[in-house]
């Protein structure tokens, strides 16, 4: 019975991991997108099918541990844990795509407005990398380095969105491509407070011990 569980447990790791990295790649083509300016959204959203599909799989695994299973405390947070990584990494798989989907619209948008989101979108991308890596390497500090580096991403869609009200106000007549990029610095945001989520729950997993300030984006 102990084998059979293991057996499970290890597939369960290896999808999350599987999964992770499908929300990795979604993240790199919505930077991609706002780059390049190159049509990505059919790629982006066989991905994020895919990542829908996963949390599926991931979240029946996850019950027939839970049910059909006896595990013991370790076990069961690690089971928990999944439930609650999967639904964030959901998240940010649509939030990538919803960045993607309207890429096109801010390609003229100021230098300095592109390198603010840019930096967003990388600070973001590394949070949701190195998540997933704490995950793989069962690493605290590195779950904890994550939960850190949200303050970042929160500064810098301060800043983004300080100056796109002071941009719009003066520029009325370009005030859609605006609206759209902090639409786009907020979606970041959120993948960030995402990533900071699943470090949490990496956190809880090892130490039973669940870190407070949890975000629901």
């Amino acid at each position: 019975m102990r084998n059979r569980f293991d057996s499970q447990l290890e597939l369960l790791n290896k999808e999350l991991i599987e999964m992770g990295a499908l929300c990795e790649e979604l993240i790199d083509l919505s930077q991609s997108s706002l780059e390049k300016g190159t049509d990505f959204l059919e790629t982006a959203r066989a991905k994020e099918i895919e990542v829908d599909r996963m949390e599926s799989d991931i979240e029946n695994l996850c019950m027939k541990l839970l049910l059909k299973q006896q595990p013991v405390a370790k076990d069961l947070r690690s089971v928990s844990s999944a439930l609650k990584m999967i639904s964030d990494m959901e998240r940010i798989g649509d939030q990538a795509l919803d960045i993607i989907e309207i890429a096109d619209y801010v390609t003229d948008c100021d230098v300095e407005s592109k390198k603010c989101i840019k930096s967003m979108a990388q600070s973001a991308g590394k949070m949701v990398s190195d998540s997933v890596e704490a995950f793989v390497r069962k690493d605290q500090e590195l779950a904890k380095e994550v939960i850190n580096s949200d303050d970042i991403v929160d500064e810098l869609f301060d800043e983004m969105k300080r100056r796109l009200i002071q941009i719009i106000t003066n520029e009325h007549h370009n005030g859609e491509v605006y609206i759209d990029l902090i639409m786009i610095a907020k979606y970041y945001e959120r993948i960030g407070d995402h990533a900071t989520n699943i470090a949490e729950w990496v956190l809880y997993s090892l130490t039973g011990t669940k870190v407070s300030g949890g975000r629901d984006s």
